[in-house]
């Protein structure tokens, strides 16, 4: 039997040193029997949306960050959007995940006050079975997302933010030097 973890976050287990995902927090957007898509929460690009994009296509989100999706794809764009009310999202409640750029340039022409987009470069991406055997050995631990979360302003401290949360077994894991060697 398939257990998806659709919706959930996935942070570093404290494994993943000297890798890509190290101190990462990625949201899994999709997870089937054929493998997982999820987007790296945490990795800000020092690039705006103005910067990699034409003007033209998302007039407004010129000034936004970019953030670094994943490894894979770096040039193909995603994006998610939250906004109140948001029905039939693909996410979690109120979150959607789109790949689209005429369907986020539509969300950048007519914005509402309570809608939030982050738009990303690349993507985390599995196989089949592949996401299954990391959280075997216990490379990733699990969160339930929320779009505050998704969201978050300080995305520096995202992944220890949630650690703090998850109890005192974690709370050392969080407050360790990035890297121990200097400790």
């Amino acid at each position: 039997m398939h257990q998806s973890l659709r919706g959930k976050l996935l942070l570093d287990g404290g494994l993943l040193r000297g890798s890509y995902f190290h101190r990462t927090v990625i949201l899994i957007c999709s997870h089937t029997e054929e493998g997982a898509f999820g987007l790296v929460l945490n990795r800000p690009s020092p690039s705006t949306l103005g910067e990699v994009l034409p003007a033209e296509i998302l007039p407004g989100l010129q000034s936004e960050p970019l953030f670094l999706g994943g490894p894979v794809a770096e040039t193909e764009v995603s994006y998610l959007y939250s906004d109140n009310f948001l029905l039939n999202a693909n996410v979690i409640a109120n979150l959607q995940m789109g790949r689209s750029l005429e369907d986020l340039a539509g969300l950048s022409e007519s914005p509402t006050t309570t809608q939030r987009v982050r738009v990303f470069g690349g993507y985390a991406g599995w196989g089949p079975k592949q996401l299954e055997g990391e959280m075997a050995r216990g490379s990733w631990l699990t969160h339930p997302a929320s779009a505050d979360l998704v969201f978050e302003e300080s995305v520096g401290e995202l992944w220890k933010k949630i650690l703090l949360t998850k109890g005192w077994e974690h709370k050392l894991l969080a407050e360790s030097p990035d890297d121990p060697s200097a400790n």
